[in-house]
């Protein structure tokens, strides 16, 4: 517990309080704080460290290293309810969060150099695998730039994806992750974006780095969720969940929290509002406008469909994954499929809540201060990420479910 914690309500420090409990008492310091974040272009540290003294970083952590080691629907129930006070915060400590969990699938001893000589160390990724890896002897050397690092200011390692040349005859070039300490790399100011501005996500820049082989993780071990570390971790599910059965949630829960704090904005401002244009009639109460009241409506049943749908489909994925550690089950292909649905989804219901309210803010709405066109600035931009898009998503859906080979990430 660091000395920021000391600073925060007692209430906040209830250790066997659910992680969304326990960030409650943070998040108004968070949200009067969600312009300042989109304007610097980072997510800031005291941020960082609000939500460490609550234990945000340790909820998908092992246990032997001072994690938590508990439910991923717990991180991704706590993310929405983070990303409705700052979507961009919520990006960025998602997917810090969820990086703790991917580093327990690295090889033990990646864990231990990186947790053994800081406990507190978080992770960033570049995830795209654009570049090709140079083998060597011991390992691979990196150089090139690797973009959209999100919260790299915020991080002391970063994931590199990059590709792995084949390694004799019958075998493939394959991709992967390749873990690199922040000293290796320099951060350069390519983030100058109209959503999600405050996630930081630059580019990193490497010149002739070399990773040794044990801290490579290919993606057919991750997306398969049976993963060198993984095998270490058995009896709750955590550390055997696929890949993009797990991360792409924390994404997710990004645009579904900001539209959850687009509603609450909304309601609050619109309840007390009055017209003041000759069109609709001065001095009318906008609330009472059944335009108004329908698009209150249909937000809160998007908000509430969307919550619903990913933690219901993140808890099953856990589940699916203890039952095949148990030896009970096993993880389809239409399991996979079905989360990757659900995220996507849940991000396109998302849209649509910010999309009703943000149509009738009237001229108040365009001050980029307006807290709900800052949501629907950070949903679109969720969107737009491809493991979001609900265009590539759901072609794959559909392909699978027409008994075509499905043909996307899953």
């Amino acid at each position: 517990m660091n000395n920021t914690a000391a600073l925060l309500p007692a209430s906040a420090r209830v250790e066997n309080a659910c992680l969304a409990d326990r960030i409650a008492p943070v998040l108004n310091e968070i949200s009067a704080g969600a312009r300042d974040t989109e304007k610097s272009g980072r997510v800031p540290a005291r941020n960082i460290d609000l939500l460490r003294s609550v234990g945000y970083f340790d909820i998908v952590k092992p246990a032997r290293f001072g994690g938590d080691e508990g439910s991923f629907a717990e991180l991704v129930d706590a993310n929405i309810e983070l990303s409705s006070a700052c979507a961009s915060t919520g990006w960025v400590a998602g997917l810090l969060s969820a990086h703790q969990w991917l580093l327990a699938m690295f090889d033990e001893r990646v864990q231990q150099e990186v947790w053994g000589s800081n406990p507190d160390a978080l992770l960033c990724g570049s995830y795209a695998p654009v570049r090709m890896a140079e083998r060597v002897e011991g390992g691979f050397r990196l150089s090139g730039d690797w973009a959209f690092a999100s919260g790299c200011e915020n991080a002391q390692w970063a994931l590199c994806a990059a590709i792995i040349p084949a390694n004799g005859e019958g075998e493939r070039p394959v991709p992967a992750f390749l873990l690199v300490p922040a000293s290796d790399y320099a951060i350069a100011e390519t983030w100058d974006v109209v959503g999600l501005a405050g996630t930081g996500s630059k580019s990193l820049t490497l010149k002739n780095v070399f990773v040794p082989e044990y801290r490579m993780l290919s993606f057919p071990d991750a997306t398969s969720g049976r993963t060198p570390g993984g095998r270490g971790y058995r009896g709750i599910g955590l550390f055997n969940i696929p890949l993009l059965m797990g991360v792409p949630f924390c994404l997710g829960s990004a645009a579904v929290g900001a539209a959850k704090g687009a509603l609450e904005s909304y309601i609050d401002h619109m309840g007390a509002r009055v017209t003041r244009g000759a069109v609709a009639g001065g001095n009318n109460k906008i609330a009472e406008f059944p335009t108004i009241q329908l698009r209150v409506a249909e937000a809160s049943a998007c908000v509430d469909a969307a919550r619903e749908i990913i933690l219901r489909d993140i808890a099953r994925a856990q589940q699916l994954a203890q039952a095949r550690e148990d030896g009970t089950g096993e993880i389809t292909e239409d399991d996979r499929i079905l989360a990757r649905r659900s995220q996507s989804f849940a991000v396109s219901l998302a849209l649509r809540a910010v999309e009703a309210l943000n149509a009738s803010t009237g001229g108040l709405g365009l001050q980029m201060s307006n807290p709900v066109q800052r949501a629907w600035r950070d949903a679109n931009a969720v969107g737009r990420h491809i493991s979001m898009n609900w265009d590539a998503v759901g072609t794959m859906v559909g392909q699978q479910l027409l008994g075509l080979p499905p043909r996307g990430q899953f």
